[in-house]
This record gives structure tokens, C-alpha cells and sequence, in this order.
């Protein structure tokens, strides 16, 4: 009997929705597909990628900081468990956000040379929701502001989370809570600023880790906070090599100076006594 490359539909599937929430409904597809909007003219083909690229590494930068505001709201409520959920959630974004730089290391030189002009001053470093990431995990600028204050919704959220603790703090904190020796300082600091590594911190942590059994949860927070660093950084590395790749030593269409620039972003960290304390293990 011959077979056919087709597959019946049911009877029981639906297929009338003019008075039912379809997929497309649901997910705002219209809005959604409809928002690729490029500027070069005649369109260049290649305009398409690079601006789905973004696009959805907002989308996925949007559901990181989703997740980083409630683990901090549950390390603070002592629900240290749950939060952990949370973050091992933002890890597997993060490998979609690293892994997706390899799609748009296929734009050749010439291919981007051909729009780049179009995109005036736009640049990734005008991304708040990056900056949002960034500011909750503890890299803090308050002088960043100042690249949003045209943009009112954006200013009034990093504003907010600038003056708020960061994920690292609260988890500082409960640590406190919990009988660990935090310095009054580190408890006390002024959330604005960057966090700079306390000393009298590092043998806080060579406790906890001298006794894995003892301290579980705090031991393997301080693992998954290094994990979120350690892919942030490869995030960083990611991102330059592939702009390197792309257009060499230019200077950025933000201004920067590009490569150099973000270069310069691999010597910042999150969570500086988590790698200091690994010196004096052992």
C-alpha cells in the first residue's frame, strides 16, 4: 500500500478562532514580527539579522532581570532555596545569549559595512536593560544615567535600582542573618556605588567553604554566584571578539572606541571575594 508524507488533522483540533485566543493572539505576533523595521535603503539583506540579534537579546535580557529582582526579593525573605531556582534559570539564558553570538559572527565586513552607516548613533551600550543587569548584579555607574535621560521609563528604572541593594547584598545579609561575620561596613555601604571587595570578607567565605556539609546553602550560592559571573564574563568575551571580528579597531557607532572599550569591561567583577577566597583554600 502506498504511503502519504501527510499527517490527518484531528477532529478535536481547533480551528476556528474568531471568537478564541489563538497562539498569534496570545503572543502579540502581529506587534511582535512586525517590529523589524530596517533603515538601510534599499533594504540590505543581512539588516534583517542584526536586528532580530537584539531584538531578542532584549527580549531575553528582560526575563533576566524578571528573575534577578525576585532571587534578591527571596534571599531577603531567607527563601534561599527558591532563589537558586531563579538563578540557575538566568544561567541557561545566559548560554542563549552567548550561544547566539555565533549567528551574527556570520555578517561579514563588507555586509555590515553596507548599513552600518544607517544606524547613526544607535549602539548596544544604550541598552537599559543590559545596564539593569549590570546594576543588579553589582557593577553600579550612577553616571550611566545620564545616556537614558532621554528615554523617561528607562531613566526612572535604573534610578530605582541604583538606589536599591544588589542580589550580592541581600545575599551578604542573609549570611549575617545566619550567624556568618559580615563587617558592619559591607551591611552599611552606600548600594549606589560599585561593590569593591571587603578583606575581612574573604575569611567569611574560606569558612563556609572549609565545611561544605556545615554550610550547603551558602556553599553552593557562592558556586552558582561564580557560575553567573563566569558566564558573563564568556557573554563579554563573546561580544568582543565578535564585534572585533566585524569591524576590526572602529570606533563604535555609540562613540566609544569600540574593541578597546569593551575590552576594558573583562576587568570588571561581580563578586570579587568569591574569587579571592579560592587563594586561601587549601
Amino acid at each position: 500500500m502506498a504511503t502519504t508524507n501527510e499527517r490527518e488533522i484531528e477532529t478535536d483540533i481547533v480551528t476556528d478562532f474568531k471568537d478564541r485566543m489563538s497562539y498569534g493572539s496570545y503572543l502579540q505576533l502581529d506587534h511582535l514580527l512586525s517590529a523589524q523595521v530596517p533603515v538601510s535603503n534599499p533594504v540590505h539583506h543581512d539588516e534583517l539579522l542584526f536586528i532580530i540579534q537584539h531584538q531578542t537579546s532584549e527580549l531575553w535580557l528582560k526575563l533576566v532581570v524578571h528573575e534577578l529582582l525576585s532571587a534578591r526579593a527571596l534571599i531577603a525573605n531567607d527563601d534561599l532555596q527558591i532563589a537558586l531556582k531563579r538563578i540557575a534559570r538566568v544561567k541557561h539564558i545566559q548560554k542563549q545569549l552567548t550561544d547566539q553570538w555565533s549567528v551574527l559572527a556570520t555578517l561579514t565586513p563588507p555586509e555590515y559595512a553596507e548599513f552600518r552607516g544607517q544606524l547613526g548613533n544607535s549602539s548596544g551600550f544604550q541598552s537599559y536593560q543590559y545596564r539593569a543587569v549590570e546594576f543588579l548584579l553589582g557593577n553600579k555607574n550612577a553616571g550611566m544615567l545620564k545616556v537614558f535621560e532621554s528615554n523617561p521609563t528607562a531613566h526612572e528604572m535604573l534610578e530605582k535600582i541604583l538606589h536599591e541593594p544588589t542580589v550580592y547584598d541581600e545575599f551578604l545579609r542573609y549570611l549575617s542573618r545566619h550567624g556568618h561575620s559580615v563587617p558592619r561596613e559591607v551591611l552599611e555601604r552606600d548600594v549606589t556605588k560599585g561593590y569593591s571587595q571587603n578583606e575581612a570578607l574573604i575569611e567569611t567565605f574560606r569558612k563556609i567553604y572549609a565545611d561544605p556539609e556545615k554550610h550547603w546553602l551558602e556553599y553552593e550560592t557562592c558556586e552558582e554566584f561564580v557560575d553567573l559571573e563566569d558566564n558573563f564574563q564568556l557573554w563579554r568575551f563573546r561580544h568582543v571578539k565578535t564585534v572585533q571580528r566585524i569591524i576590526g579597531m572602529k570606533r563604535g557607532t555609540g562613540g566609544s572606541s569600540g574593541v578597546a572599550f569593551l575590552w576594558k569591561a573583562l576587568d570588571l567583577t561581580f563578586f570579587p571575594e568569591l574569587y579571592s577566597v579560592r587563594t586561601e583554600i587549601g
